[in-house]
């Protein structure tokens, strides 16, 4: 299986690139890195800034296409990908857990999507995809349409439920994905100091 990291977003609510912020003394990126090195023979990290990632382990590609949004960047993952099923995730997720993780690689088998559900939604930048997807994502990007609503209705999608996450993450950390100070502010202090 092959690991995509999406490395695109602008980071304008942040106001700063989101990749290079520290948790733990590590910036982000690196602690995605980990965990991606440690769970598939191949990784890939989009992005339109490959200049700033010069230096990791991992093959960096660019969007392929001149539509803003996370399809996208899937899109331009899997075109690259050398495996037919690939795990993406968003460079801003400090907390993935390589446990959960290996739950979606061993339950993959022929669905087109395996996608976990937290609060009634789907995660769809902590999921696996088939590249058969492809020829769909590429009509939706076609029309311009950089949404990944909408792909689910239209392809085979197994979704997990949270009582499966918790029994890997009880706390579902995995899906804490830093967009604002605030959020990256609460991913810095301990448990106590966020109550």
């Amino acid at each position: 299986m092959t690991g995509i990291i999406l490395a695109g977003g602008e980071s304008q609510r942040m106001g700063t690139d989101k990749a290079f912020l520290k948790v733990d003394g590590r910036p982000l990126i690196e602690r995605v890195l980990q965990v991606f090195l440690s769970q598939f023979e191949q990784t890939i990290l989009v992005t339109n800034t490959p200049e700033r990632y010069e230096g990791f382990r991992v093959r960096v590609v660019k969007d392929v296409v001149d539509v803003k949004g996370p399809l996208t960047g899937i899109y331009s993952g899997l075109l690259h990908a050398g495996s037919d099923h690939c795990f993406v995730a968003a460079c801003d997720m400090p907390f993935l857990n390589p446990r959960l993780i290996s739950y979606l690689k061993e339950i993959a088998g022929d669905f087109d999507v395996v996608v976990p559900m937290v609060k009634g939604y789907p995660e769809p930048l902590h999921a696996v995809y088939h590249r058969r997807v492809l020829p769909v994502i590429r009509e939706h990007l076609e029309r311009g349409d950089g949404r990944i609503s909408g792909l689910y209705e239209r392809v085979r999608v197994r979704y997990l439920s949270e009582t499966e996450i918790t029994h890997f993450d009880p706390r579902m950390r995995s899906f804490v994905n830093l967009n604002t100070p605030a959020e990256y502010k609460e991913a810095l202090c301990s448990d106590s100091e966020c109550r």
